[in-house]
């Protein structure tokens, strides 16, 4: 059943993501900005924690985790430091993730001659 949860909830954030590129003809980096910050958004209101509960990897694994991984560091943080504490916060949580992005695209492109 968790499979079956997190898949219907991740096709779900799929599927808004594809009627925003054919319907409402955003291009991908509109949508993908736009899934960040409503992921944010979900967490500051305290609802992206109770998807993740429901689904699963179905709430962790697209990119409006990256969101809410980014306000649940600042204001973690931020209660403990203060106003430095965003910063620390923002990059504690997500600096394997960028890291590894950033090392893999580099990776790739060494291996294949990159367009442009």
């Amino acid at each position: 059943m968790e499979y079956l949860l997190a898949f219907v909830v991740g096709g779900a954030i799929c599927v808004i993501g594809q009627i925003l590129l054919d319907v409402f003809k955003l291009t991908p980096a509109h949508v993908m900005s736009s899934f960040v910050v409503s992921g944010a958004i979900l967490d500051g209101f305290g609802l992206y924690d109770e998807l993740i509960k429901f689904a699963g990897a179905g709430a962790t694994v697209p990119i409006t985790s990256f969101g809410h991984s980014l306000l649940h560091g600042a204001m973690e943080q931020a209660k403990e430091h203060g106003f430095i504490g965003i910063g620390i916060g923002i990059f504690e949580l997500t600096s394997a993730g960028i890291s590894a992005a950033i090392l893999f695209a580099f990776i790739m492109a060494l291996i294949f001659k990159p367009k442009g």
